[in-house]
């Protein structure tokens, strides 16, 4: 998370519709900053990505809590954005019934070592595998398994997106990860 310097706090509708311009300006690149390359990351597009960070301003504008620092404010952005992106790719679900899984990246994540040319060249081969595998799954599994890691989304709250028991989520991530671990393992990976 990169720093605010505490404008943020100041998106509240009490204190911001009596600010300068030019500070609103900058909240609202601040705000942009903090939200742009995760929900493009979610949605794949630039435009929708745009509407998304409008819509989420203006809705923390006018329906964000009080809050007495930043770091609530920032949380209660991210599950606003959250909850607007899902909302979205619901509504392009219903036109598209297939998940492109050409657009899943899984990153991996160092732990502040740099990596080696042969652990990068592992982790691409790695990665190109799982979305081949992912590919070869149900597309009910594959968009589990994308609201879960890729979305970050509980058990519960796939299960309320999706109107089934939360245990009806475990089971079927549960069979989604033991096809693909099977797979992998069937490899030699």
């Amino acid at each position: 998370m990169h720093q605010t310097e505490g404008k943020l706090l100041l998106i509240q509708s009490s204190h911001f519709f009596s600010l300068s311009p030019v500070i609103q300006d900058e909240i609202f690149h601040v705000f942009y900053d903090l939200n742009y390359g995760s929900i493009l990351y979610m949605t794949h597009d630039h435009h929708a990505t745009e509407d998304i960070i409008q819509e989420a301003f203006l809705k923390t504008i006018y329906k964000s809590p009080a809050v007495e620092n930043e770091r609530q404010i920032i949380g209660w952005i991210k599950v606003t954005v959250r909850n607007l992106v899902l909302n979205y790719l619901r509504k392009i679900k219903k036109s598209r019934h297939n998940i492109d899984i050409e657009r899943v990246s899984i990153k991996t994540t160092s732990c502040g070592y740099p990596e080696s040319m042969e652990s990068q060249i592992e982790a691409k081969l790695l990665e190109e595998q799982i979305l081949q595998y992912l590919n070869e799954m149900k597309p009910e599994y594959r968009f589990l398994i994308e609201l879960r890691w890729k979305f970050g989304l509980s058990y519960h709250e796939i299960a309320h997106e999706l109107n089934i028991t939360d245990e009806k989520v475990r089971q079927k991530l549960h069979r989604a990860r033991d096809l693909l671990k099977n797979k992998l393992l069937s490899k030699g990976r």
